[in-house]
């Protein structure tokens, strides 16, 4: 069972990279952002404050609108792709889903079934901060996957 939580979140500054994506093509992106944002961070003497995540604007649905870096300790120079933003801060609807990234839409659902027992609205972005590395961890059933839902 997942366990679901309302908590706040501080606003945090991150580097990362945005682009309409196929969701055929969503493990290519995440690798390629993942690699810039490192290359322009490393360039800049920054290094990233936290877990790599993805930001995900809107439901997805055959192609999903995503931005992919690493938080960081304040604001970067954009560089190429790689762009300046952040988490949003405020009240969020938690989750940590344990287990493959192909699994993640049933906490996503059991999410659903909180926020809608419980009247909450969600914002329009969520964001998922991946908290195991595949290649430390080479078990996916071992993985594990904060994922945060700002509501209002």
């Amino acid at each position: 069972m997942t366990s679901i939580r309302i908590t706040e979140h501080p606003e945090q500054a991150t580097a990362a990279v945005r682009e309409q994506v196929p969701m055929a093509e969503l493990t290519e992106f995440f690798s390629r952002a993942f690699r810039d944002t490192m290359t322009a961070l490393q360039a800049q003497g920054a290094a990233p404050t936290g877990a790599p995540f993805g930001k995900y604007y809107g439901r997805p649905d055959a192609t999903v609108d995503v931005e992919a870096g690493f938080p960081v300790a304040g604001a970067i120079t954009p560089d190429g792709n790689v762009l300046p933003g952040s988490l949003p801060g405020g009240r969020v609807v938690e989750a940590v889903h344990i287990g493959p990234y192909d699994t993640m839409e049933n906490t996503y659902a059991a999410m659903e079934r909180y926020l809608a027992d419980a009247n909450l609205t969600p914002g329009a972005v969520m964001w998922e901060s991946y908290l195991s590395d595949p290649e430390a961890e080479p078990d996916p059933a071992k993985w594990q996957t904060q994922i945060c839902w700002p509501i209002g």
